[in-house]
C-alpha cells in the first residue's frame, strides 16, 4: 500500500523504532532519493524540497512510501528510466516517471522477475552490454539482459552467500564478494572466473575474530576496495596485492572512492574518511549506531549530497562531507 501521511500511532512508533535502512538509490535526474528498509518498504524523498530555501520538517518526510517486497529491500539500483529493487527471490522494476508522478495509489511494478534464491543482496549494472549482475543466497552471480529481462548466464564458484558486486566496465569484468571470504573476478565475455582472492588468508588483512566474509566491494579503474571480516583494504588489480590496509575497528559494509579519498561505513556511528595510503583522516558522526548504506548523488550538481542509512528510520544528509546537515525520516 502507498501512503503519504501517517499519524504517530503506537504501532507506527514501534515500526519506526525497529526500522533499518538497507539500500538507497538516486533518481536519474538527481532530484529524488529512494530508500529501502527491512519491512519491504521503499520511500521516495524530494531532495529539491529538502534542500530548498523553504525546507521544513515536512520537506524531510517521504513524498511516497509503498511496499515493494514481502521481506527486506536488500538492494536498490537506478537505470536511466527505472528503479530496480531486490528482495527475497525477486527483482522488481519501477518506472521513475510513475514514482515521481503518483503519490496516493498503490504502484504495480512494470517488471517483476523471480529467482529461486533467498536474499538478493546485491545488484550491479554493466552499461557495456546493458546487463544486470545479481548476487545472493544461492552462491551464484546471475547475469540478466535488461533488454528482455531474461537471465543469460550464471557465474558459479562461490561456496556461500554473495554479499556484494562491482562492475569493472573497462575490463569487461564483474567482481563478487561473499560469505566464503573470496573476491572473485569474472570475465563477462566468457563467464569464467579469472582470479580468486581469498582476502582473509593475507596476514595484513586477516581478523579471525570477525570472520572471513566479504561485505563491501568496489572498484575504480585498476583499484579495488574490499572488507568485512577482514580489514578494509585497497588492492591493485594488476599486481593482485594489497597496497593499503585501513585501521578501522568494525566490519565495513559499504565503501566508495570519492575524489582523492575513500569514504566507508559499517559498524560504528560514523562515516570514515580515509586516504589512499591507509590513514584515517576523519570520522564524521551519524545518527544510526550501525550503518548499512552510503550513497553520493552524482546525477545533479544542484543536489549533490552524501546520504547514509542504517539501524534507524533516519537517513543522514551531508551537503558538506565534514558534517551532517539534516536527516530525512521514514
Amino acid at each position: 500500500m502507498a501512503r503519504c501521511v501517517e499519524t504517530a500511532s503506537p504501532i507506527l512508533m514501534h515500526h519506526l523504532l525497529h526500522m533499518s535502512v538497507f539500500s538507497q538509490s538516486f533518481s536519474p535526474c538527481g532530484k529524488f532519493l529512494a530508500a529501502g528498509n527491512n519491512y519491504g518498504e521503499i520511500a521516495l524523498f524530494s531532495l529539491s524540497a529538502a534542500l530548498g530555501p523553504d525546507a521544513n520538517e515536512l520537506s524531510q518526510k517521504p513524498i511516497l512510501t509503498f511496499t515493494a517486497h514481502e521481506g527486506p529491500v536488500f538492494s536498490l539500483l537506478s537505470t536511466d528510466s527505472h528503479l530496480l529493487s531486490a528482495g527475497n527471490g525477486e527483482i522488481s522494476a519501477w518506472s521513475w516517471a510513475e514514482l515521481i508522478k503518483k503519490c496516493l495509489c498503490a504502484l504495480p511494478p512494470s517488471l517483476r522477475s523471480s529467482l529461486e534464491i533467498p536474499e538478493i543482496n546485491a545488484m550491479a549494472l554493466n552499461p557495456a552490454d546493458n546487463s544486470l549482475a545479481v548476487g545472493g543466497g544461492d552462491n551464484n552471480v546471475h547475469i540478466m539482459d535488461l533488454e528482455n529481462g531474461a537471465f543469460k548466464s550464471v557465474l558459479q564458484g562461490h561456496t556461500d552467500y554473495i554479499h556484494c558486486l562491482s562492475v569493472r566496465e573497462r575490463a569487461s569484468e564483474v567482481l563478487s564478494g561473499g560469505e566464503d571470504g573470496a573476491v572473485r573476478i569474472w570475465d563477462t565475455r566468457t563467464s569464467q572466473c579469472v582470479h580468486c582472492v581469498e582476502v582473509y588468508k593475507y596476514e595484513t588483512c586477516a581478523r579471525p575474530q570477525h570472520g572471513k566474509w566479504i561485505s563491501c566491494l568496489t572498484t575504480d579503474s585498476d583499484w579495488m576496495l574490499c572488507g568485512g571480516g577482514p580489514s578494509l583494504s585497497l588492492w591493485h588489480l594488476r599486481s593482485m596485492s594489497p597496497t593499503s590496509v585501513f585501521p578501522l575497528s568494525g566490519c565495513q559494509r559499504q565503501a566508495t572512492f570519492y575524489q582523492d579519498m575513500i569514504l566507508t561505513v559499517g559498524e560504528g556511528q560514523c562515516v570514515s574518511h580515509c586516504l589512499m595510503g591507509g590513514e584515517v583522516k576523519a570520522q564524521i558522526p551519524c545518527t544510526p549506531h550501525s550503518i548499512n548504506t552510503l550513497a553520493i548523488n552524482t546525477n545533479s550538481t544542484e543536489h549533490r549530497v552524501l546520504t547514509v542509512g542504517g539501524s534507524s528510520d533516519h537517513i543522514d544528509v551531508f551537503t558538506n562531507l565534514s558534517y551532517k546537515a539534516f536527516s530525512l525520516r521514514f
